[in-house]
């Protein structure tokens, strides 16, 4: 039976979603086949967004429809056949799962006082602990800034928590444990004390996790179709901006600019053309704070001259037309909420990484019963990455600071604390850009190429190592401005750890530098590649599909052994297969005899390390095979490291693998260099550079 774990509150408005959404996450690293169920949603015919937004999540291989219990008019008409049915579907989620997050219902319009009582019965018919989520603010008491309430006192939280698991143990209900989310920041580890002092005698995991504005603040998106409006302006991008504040200008210009907040929606009656000029002239100034959106409302058309200026201005911020008056259009502004969805990336992993930090992922799924499953599934491998480079952080230099796939996928792994970070580029149109993108990338270091001060200290080094090739120092300095060489030389100095580029550049501009500053280990030959090949229950891993095109013996020996090694340091016992057209002694030919050599040369340089050779793919792969071929080898069948005889070989197994067997293929990882540079594919999307990083940095942990 699967494990699972039910999710409710005390009130609306708690950010639920949050929670489970950091749930799932949690299990989805120790477990494979995890589910979600939502016992009650608003109608049937409704999209339920919460449902929506987990069904999204990575590994998820549910229908929607599967995934819904009954509506809140079903619980109304008859609420005892609205459990069984509840109970009935359930199970045939639970049935396929290993795991499942069951998120109660939401404190609508439609909700009775009762409601935390009937969640309490449906948990204690489905067997399932309660996660008891309470709110950190007073959602009855709105604050002046939109999205915003006031923050409740230790010793109120502990108030709400105490009727809340009176009502919980009324019903029977086991509580598993409780989250205080949205916070007071400044009174985690009180108001975490307050809510375990409730129940004192048990031993009551509690966690507290504080408010973050950005999460709780509408998008611009959300605000557009709050109003009903449309996009007359302005970047489509800047639609998944969060609004923090609302400036309604009905007022004169030079009233409404000392009134402007950072990251405003700015609502201007549509005749107040001076005033839309006004606010896109300071939000261009640098001098003002920078608006999120603009709401033109009112039923009046732009004069044909400003829309003719608009055409000509040259800024992104989105503006919105609504025929709504002013007031009813800031009332509908400021009842918009901000939602998590997997199309607001940014919003996303601020999330996740809020409940990350402020919950022990390790105390919570092993609280649940679940232990960390044997088989190993891509979503589990790529976590076990992530995890792995938070927990020693090391600084990763991205040289294509122009492209947005690689500030995005900054923004991720700043938010997730994966790494730190530095990316060349111009500074101010590197964090223009970001701001454009909706997107967070504060925390990042953000550097010129052509910096006189580290062109100056570059050249000199760079002039140095290639003085054997007649480098002058005016040459080299010319050199060290290419963001391949900049972001090299930055690491062969320590100022990163280690380097990932290709997302605008080959392969051989990004690795050229490398060769010539970074240099290889010593004992190692050539620099070569393993793609890490994430299969449905396993991680294999595949060398060298990406850099030597025909390698001698020596050369793949030399392969062999750099993957072995590569292998150990992504937790995967190296046992190595150097493939072949031919198993054992059966087969004879120069292309056999090379792998004959290579092995014969592993063998003496790494006698400890499990190889065979030369052997057939299948042989190596498939237990039934190599009890046919190779009875008594230690290799065949159970083989991790596959090491291709070469480029041509390697780079299309490792493609026909991933296309045809759903793998997912991690990588290129260049191996061999005395410090971490490597490679993307110019079609890499922001999850391949966010995985890439994290490989980086392990990679960089490993030469401390």
């Amino acid at each position: 039976m699967a494990r699972s774990i039910y999710i409710t509150s005390a009130e609306g408005h708690t950010g639920k979603s949050t929670i489970a959404l950091g749930v799932l996450d949690a299990l989805m690293r120790v477990t494979p086949r995890v589910g979600v169920f939502r016992p009650i949603a608003r109608s049937v015919a409704e999209r339920d967004e919460i449902l929506e937004l987990l069904l999204a999540h990575d590994g998820v291989q549910l229908d929607y429809d599967d995934c819904i219990g009954v509506s809140y008019d079903d619980v109304r008409d008859d609420p005892e056949h609205a459990l069984s049915t509840i109970v009935a579907r359930f199970k045939a989620v639970e049935a396929q799962c290993d795991a499942v997050v069951i998120v109660g219902s939401d404190y609508t319009d439609v909700a009775s006082p009762a409601e935390l009582g009937y969640n309490a019965r449906i948990a204690a018919n489905l067997g399932a602990p309660v996660l008891l989520v309470l709110s950190g603010r007073d959602q009855q008491r709105q604050a002046e800034q939109l999205g915003t309430t006031t923050a409740r006192t230790a010793a109120a939280v502990g108030q709400i928590a105490a009727l809340a698991l009176a009502e919980l143990e009324a019903e029977r209900a086991e509580l598993f444990a409780v989250i205080v989310n949205r916070a007071d920041p400044d009174a985690l580890a009180e108001i975490a004390a307050a809510v375990s002092a409730v129940r004192p005698a048990r031993d009551m995991s509690v966690w507290a996790i504080p408010e973050d504005r950005t999460l709780v603040a509408p998008s611009i998106r959300g605000i557009l179709s709050a109003v009903d409006g449309r996009l007359l302006k302005g970047d489509a991008d800047r639609l998944a901006r969060e609004a923090l504040t609302i400036v309604v200008a009905g007022m004169s210009m030079v009233n409404v600019l000392p009134r402007l907040t950072e990251e405003a929606v700015v609502v201007i009656p549509a005749d107040r053309t001076e005033v839309l000029l006004a606010t896109l002239l300071a939000d261009a100034a640098g001098t003002f704070p920078r608006v999120a959106g603009i709401i033109l409302n009112g039923p009046f058309p732009l004069p044909e001259p400003i829309v003719r200026l608009l055409d000509g201005f040259a800024s992104t911020v989105p503006i919105i037309t609504t025929d709504y008056g002013t007031y009813d259009t800031a009332l509908r502004v400021m009842g918009a909420r901000g939602r998590i969805s997997p199309d607001s990336r940014a919003r996303y992993d601020r999330a996740l990484a809020l409940f990350q930090t402020h919950v022990d992922y390790t105390a919570l799924t092993t609280q649940l019963g679940l232990a960390e499953s044997r088989v190993v599934t891509p979503l589990m491998f790529e976590y076990g990455l992530i995890e792995r480079a938070r927990a020693d952080r090391r600084r990763i230099v991205l040289p294509e600071g122009d492209d947005d796939r690689i500030l995005q996928a900054a923004a991720t792994l700043l938010a997730r604390e994966v790494a730190d970070l530095t990316i060349l580029g111009d500074e101010a149109a590197v964090r223009a850009r970001a701001i454009e993108l909706g997107i967070d990338i504060d925390a990042a270091q953000v550097l010129s190429p052509t910096d006189p001060a580290h062109v100056e200290r570059f050249a000199a080094e760079y002039a140095r190592l290639r003085a054997h090739k007649g480098i002058t120092l005016a040459q080299a300095a010319d050199t060290v401005t290419d963001v391949s060489y900049f972001g090299t030389m930055m690491v062969h100095l320590g100022l990163a750890d280690g380097m990932v580029s290709g997302a605008a550049h080959t392969t051989a501009h990004t690795i050229r530098p490398s060769f010539e500053i970074i240099k290889t280990k010593p004992g190692v030959e050539v620099v070569s590649s393993v793609f890490l090949m994430a299969l449905a229950d396993r991680v294999l891993v595949y060398g060298d599909c990406a850099v030597i095109p025909d390698p001698t013996s020596a050369q793949l020996a030399d392969i062999a052994i750099s993957s072995a090694a590569t292998a150990r340091q992504f937790g995967i016992d190296p046992r190595v297969a150097m493939l072949s057209y031919s198993t054992g002694e059966s087969g004879s030919g120069a292309d056999v005899d090379k792998v004959r050599a290579a092995t014969a040369l592993v063998h003496e340089r790494a006698p400890e390390l499990l190889v065979e050779g030369p052997i057939q793919y299948d042989a190596a792969a498939d237990a039934a095979v190599a009890k046919a071929k190779l009875p008594d080898s230690a290799v065949a069948g159970r083989a991790t490291v596959f090491v291709f005889p070469d480029l041509n070989t390697g780079n299309n197994t490792y493609k026909a693998v991933q296309r045809s067997a759903g793998a997912v293929a991690i990588g290129p990882v260049l191996q061999g260099l005395n410090k971490p540079i490597n490679d993307l594919s110019r079609g890499a999307l922001v999850d391949d550079i966010v995985n890439t990083v994290a490989i980086t940095a392990i990679q960089a942990q490993g030469r401390s």
